[in-house]
């Protein structure tokens, strides 16, 4: 999705989900605003003041502030429970009305549950 992430994973035994959500946000917030400061891109100088301005009125911020503080972390007990949570995230492009059909949505594991080889390389649940 254009303006959120959604995940489902599963962590080992030695690591704890909220220190790999901490390293991924790290990570990808270096590597996409390196990016956007890099490219001629025309909305660039809008977006890296929003990203600023996010950031602002927090200490531990010291340029921009690119993801949101919260999570919504689900637990996912149960087969079930699993696979209801990857029709949701499936469904979403759909009922956003970005795409007809979940498999459309190229940055989704919708393709692979549908049979063929999508961009997004994933492990299936169950």
């Amino acid at each position: 999705m254009s303006n959120h992430l959604h995940i489902v994973c599963r962590a080992k035994e030695q690591y704890k989900i909220s220190d790999i959500i901490r390293d991924l946000k790290k990570y990808t917030a270096k590597a996409i605003l390196k990016k956007i400061e890099s490219e001629p891109e025309s909305r660039r100088d809008w977006m890296l003041y929003q990203f600023e301005f996010a950031g602002k009125y927090d200490n531990r911020i010291t340029k921009y502030k690119f993801w949101q503080e919260t999570n919504h972390a689900i637990l996912l007990g149960d087969t079930s429970i699993i696979e209801q949570k990857i029709n949701y995230i499936h469904e979403n492009p759909v009922k956003s009305m970005i795409v007809y059909k979940p498999e459309e949505y190229l940055f989704s594991s919708a393709t692979d549950y549908a049979g063929e080889k999508g961009l997004i390389s994933i492990e299936f649940a169950g």
